[in-house]
């Protein structure tokens, strides 16, 4: 396996020292392979509340894959609570006990059928703070050899091999709808065009 690659605000993403506010008491709710917790919470005021939200930690990689010859491949796949096929990169859930890194690489082969010649980490981010403290990791994966998919039973997906431009030009376009796919293409963006696969 290549090198680990990391980025500096992986680092950023710890838990403040002091909270604004005194928990009380926590509960978690376990449905299927998702876990919320609701917290008891108090406000210095005194003003207690009920706060539920998905505990904090790493969740899920996600991966733009870009070929040597600078295409870039995107994955059209069904999601059913929004009942619509989107657009999106590689991504998925890390599995119990996976590193990040390791976690890119098995969805890059597995929903793309590819292999990456070197990995480049964009930021990690919080994909919706007010709900969930998930972290979501995010990589370029360049010099991609593109081989056969190994799709979970519950997957249907469809593989995009698009020159950099167009890519990007849906994505300009309001075409990329899920946002932390949408979030890593603008990361990903000035490395695309220091490697010149952008203008």
């Amino acid at each position: 396996m290549p090198e680990t690659p990391t980025h500096p605000n992986w680092t950023e993403l710890v838990e403040d020292g002091a909270l604004p506010v005194q928990v009380l008491a926590s509960r978690d709710l376990t449905v299927g392979k998702r876990t919320v917790r609701t917290d008891r919470l108090q406000m210095p005021s005194g003003h207690q509340f009920e706060e539920l939200y998905r505990p904090r930690g790493p969740e899920a990689v996600f991966v733009l894959p870009v070929t040597p010859d600078g295409q870039v491949v995107l994955l059209r796949e069904y999601r059913h609570p929004v009942r619509m096929v989107m657009t999106g990169t590689v991504a998925g859930t890390l599995e119990d006990g996976e590193e990040i890194f390791p976690a890119a690489v098995r969805e890059l082969r597995e929903e793309a059928g590819g292999v990456a010649g070197e990995w480049v980490a964009l930021p990690a981010f919080y994909p919706n703070a007010s709900f969930s403290g998930a972290v979501y990791y995010a990589f370029i994966a360049f010099d991609v050899q593109l081989g056969e998919a190994n799709l979970m039973p519950d997957e249907t997906i469809e593989r995009l091999v698009l020159p950099a431009p167009e890519a990007y030009r849906r994505l300009r376009a309001g075409e990329i709808h899920d946002a932390p796919s949408s979030l890593v293409m603008w990361h990903a963006l000035s490395e695309l065009q220091r490697r010149g696969f952008l203008a």
